[in-house]
C-alpha cells in the first residue's frame, strides 16, 4: 500500500461534501506530475485529504477504490481520474503551519512542492501526521 495527499479548496469540494457523496472520481488534474501520481495509485492506497487555499490543513483520510481511467470531463486522453471514498475525519486537523514547523516533515512534498495537487506521502510522513492528528 502507498500513501498520497490530494488537495481541494473547501469552497469547491469540501471534506463535508465528500463525506455526503460517499465516493467521487478525482478529476480536474491538469499537471503531468500530478497525473503521473494518479496513474501510480492502486486500489486500497490511503490518501490525506487536504483543504487548500482556505484552511490549509489535512482534514481527513480517503482511500482509492478504483484505479486510473480516462477523465470523463475531457476528451483529451492525457488525463485520468481515480475513484476515492472517505474513510475518516482526522480527530484534529493538521495545518500547513504545523507541518512546516515539524522537522520530521521538512522533506514532505507538501512543503517542497507546495503547488502539486496530487502528491506522494512517505510512510514516515503518514505516521507523523497521524500522530499530530491524535490518530495514533
Amino acid at each position: 500500500m502507498a500513501y498520497w495527499l490530494i488537495k481541494s479548496e473547501p469552497s469547491k469540494y469540501s471534506w463535508e461534501q465528500f463525506v455526503k457523496d460517499k465516493k467521487t472520481f478525482w478529476d480536474g488534474v491538469r499537471n503531468y506530475a500530478a497525473r503521473n501520481n494518479l496513474r501510480a495509485m492502486k486500489k486500497g492506497d490511503q490518501l490525506f485529504y487536504y483543504h487548500s487555499n482556505e484552511g490549509t490543513e489535512i482534514v481527513g483520510i480517503a482511500e482509492v477504490v478504483k484505479e486510473a481511467y480516462q477523465d470523463p470531463t475531457t476528451d483529451d486522453t492525457n488525463w485520468v481520474v481515480v475513484d476515492v471514498k472517505p474513510v475518516k475525519k482526522l480527530k484534529k486537523p493538521v495545518s500547513l503551519a504545523q507541518i512546516k514547523g515539524d522537522k520530521r516533515l521538512a522533506d514532505m512534498a507538501l512543503v517542497k512542492l507546495s503547488r502539486l495537487s496530487v502528491q506522494p506521502v512517505t510512510t514516515g510522513e503518514w505516521i507523523t501526521v497521524l500522530e499530530m492528528a491524535d490518530m495514533q
